[in-house]
């Protein structure tokens, strides 16, 4: 057989995870995803609806002003514990979009990887400076005071 089964009962190719060259596991999750994005129903997913990067936009949109989260917080949130990289993929499609504030979002060390994405560099900064959030060197300061996480504060 040229696929290897998964713990729920479906396949995934042998050639995909080869190719990629990561773990069996996180090509399982890749192809999960996958299929929700492209609308495909799969069995155990853990998310609510089937839509994960208008579920990461909803949750990100719930961020208080003046407060951040992590790509890994938002991910535990919505049931993908090892999923923060494919948080990070949606917010990377969320910088375009008016109401999603993905100034507010940065790595689990509260770094401003997603500044990349923005028009100019500064902009994140900037922004989070005017809801009163200090950052120094794309770092932001004190970060466990202004850390938001949605699983103490949301229920699914």
């Amino acid at each position: 057989m040229d696929d290897y089964k998964t713990r729920q009962g479906g396949y995934a190719p042998k050639r995909l995870v080869r190719f990629f060259a990561f773990s069996f596991r996180q090509a399982t999750l890749v192809l999960r995803l996958k299929a929700v994005y492209l609308g495909l129903k799969t069995a155990g997913f853990p998310l609510k609806n089937q839509n994960f990067f208008r579920d990461v936009h909803e949750v990100v949109r719930l961020i208080p002003p003046g407060r951040v989260t992590s790509y890994g917080a938002i991910a535990q949130y919505l049931g993908l514990k090892s999923g923060a990289r494919m948080v990070g993929w949606a917010m990377n499609s969320a910088h375009s979009v008016e109401d999603v504030p993905a100034h507010r979002v940065v790595n689990r060390n509260g770094l401003l990887t997603g500044k990349h994405c923005f028009p100019e560099p500064h902009t994140m900064q900037q922004r989070l400076e005017r809801e009163g959030i200090t950052v120094a060197e794309d770092q932001v300061q004190h970060f466990d005071r202004v850390f938001w996480s949605p699983s103490q504060h949301l229920v699914i």
